[in-house]
């Protein structure tokens, strides 16, 4: 028996990194096929349009992100430790794809989405569907640090949305920027805005 074609894989791979990379408007079927190497006629039996590849392509990748959250924010860890492993994770996969190319890349969510956002409904409502799910980790942790009577949060949901926006937003300055340097205080600035008192 012949081996099982892979091209749905290389076009989802395709994506995401032309995504990460590039832009969304500036990305073509035909770029995409080219850097999956398979033809236009395959694209179309596997997804009937860029949109349709691209939310493949994010549910993929947050699929595989979420194995890694899950061992981040395991209820093992410490609530705020959970949240400083994320950040550092955050700061080492940025330098990781600075090696790579040649640029820092920020979070390919909020970069689509800022760019989509006004455009391409189907495409925003799948992201916002995996931000509210990526914040719900932060939820879970300021939660457990609360009951702990580590920090004061009654209000969990609210903290969480006012983190999670903090670090996305210094991740999109150091794309804007190229500058890793802009992730260097992300646990600092976090500890104020939970209000973490020293030592914990």
């Amino acid at each position: 028996m012949g081996r099982t074609s892979t091209a749905k894989d290389r076009l989802i791979e395709a994506v995401l990194e032309l995504l990460w990379t590039g832009s969304y408007g500036g990305t073509s079927v035909d770029q995409i096929c080219d850097r999956a190497g398979v033809k236009k006629g395959s694209f179309y039996h596997f997804f009937e349009s860029k949109t349709a590849l691209a939310i493949a392509g994010v549910e993929h990748g947050w699929t595989e992100h979420r194995k890694k959250l899950d061992q981040t924010f395991s209820p093992v860890v410490p609530p705020l430790e959970r949240i400083w492993r994320c950040f550092r994770e955050f700061r080492e996969e940025q330098g990781e794809m600075q090696a790579k190319h040649g640029r820092v890349l920020g979070c390919p969510v909020h970069s689509l989405g800022a760019e989509v956002s006004t455009t391409d409904d189907q495409l925003r409502d799948k992201l916002q569907e995996i931000l509210a799910q990526f914040i719900r980790y932060y939820e879970s942790a300021i939660r457990d640090a609360h009951f702990q009577g580590v920090i004061e949060a009654p209000d969990a949901p609210a903290l969480a949305r006012i983190l999670f926006a903090y670090g996305e937003g210094l991740l999109l300055h150091a794309r804007i920027w190229n500058d890793l340097s802009h992730l260097d205080a992300m646990e600092a600035g976090a500890r104020r805005i939970l209000g973490v008192k020293d030592g914990e």
